[in-house]
């Protein structure tokens, strides 16, 4: 099993791709964990990326922290998985949760991180807002301790309705949520921490270069806060994802990939 080491605690983590490739980090969102990220995209991914792919601390078989935490707790957490993997510096993928940690890792440590993609994330102060209702749709239901119910609010919450139409689709995505354990309790917290993620003037400092992907039919996190990102950080560029939802690379996972390497192999 692969786990980090951080003095005391662990971090769950997988690795795969290929070897000698640039590095690319994927940290996950809320409620998320590695499995999330789906077989389509880390496919398409592994062709041209060392990839590693981890979990936050309480997720799984990570060691929770007890207590409250910030969004630059968990950036700290994503520069030691560097450490132990031996990079230097990487390229980062962070959505939702995971991008405002990404923003983080960008501001704190810029010499680790070699380009940005921020995925259906916020930044917090002036013209921010975290008021989409798909989150207390999702933390009402996971509050009922009735597993499929919680993760049927979570297929509707993060996917466009002209995804979830399709029942089929349905399956593939409980067994990818299941697959991992992540507790209530604990996504309390990181909600805890994303309501209080403000990066928005500092971004204008931000020197990565940086893309930004959302979906206009996304009710986790609304589509206006990638707008607002792509404004902040200089020389951004936003790429909007036409009638789909928060996991837009779920959705679309192919031309989430070709725009993840277009933007950091250029």
């Amino acid at each position: 099993m692969p786990l980090a080491e951080l003095g005391g605690r662990t971090l769950y983590y997988e690795r795969r791709g290929t070897p000698g490739a640039p590095p690319l980090l994927l940290i996950q969102g809320m409620a998320g964990h590695h499995g999330i990220w789906g077989e389509p995209l880390l496919r398409r991914l592994e062709q041209d990326f060392d990839l590693v792919a981890y979990d936050h601390r309480g997720v799984g078989d990570s060691t929770d922290v007890p207590g409250p935490f910030t969004t630059a707790d968990l950036a700290a957490d994503a520069a030691a998985v560097l450490d132990v993997i031996g990079w230097d510096s990487a390229h980062v993928f962070g959505i939702s949760l995971g991008g405002m940690v990404a923003q983080e890792l960008a501001l704190t440590s810029p010499e680790r991180v070699r380009a940005l993609v921020l995925g259906c994330t916020y930044a917090g102060g002036a013209g921010s807002t975290l008021d989409a209702p798909g989150p207390m749709r999702m933390l009402e239901a996971m509050n009922t301790g009735d597993a499929e119910a919680s993760v049927r609010a979570a297929f509707h919450a993060n996917l466009s309705p002209e995804y979830t139409a399709d029942e089929s689709r349905f399956e593939p995505f409980m067994t990818a949520a299941l697959s991992v354990v992540v507790p209530v309790e604990l996504v309390l917290r990181q909600a805890q921490s994303a309501f209080l993620h403000n990066t928005s003037d500092r971004l204008p400092a931000l020197n990565a270069p940086t893309l930004v992907l959302h979906g206009d039919a996304d009710d986790m996190v609304r589509y206006s806060n990638g707008v607002q990102i792509a404004k902040l950080v200089p020389g951004a560029r936003l790429h909007t994802f036409q009638g789909v939802g928060h996991l837009f690379w779920w959705e679309r996972p192919n031309e989430t990939a070709d725009l993840i390497r277009g933007h950091c192999l250029r």
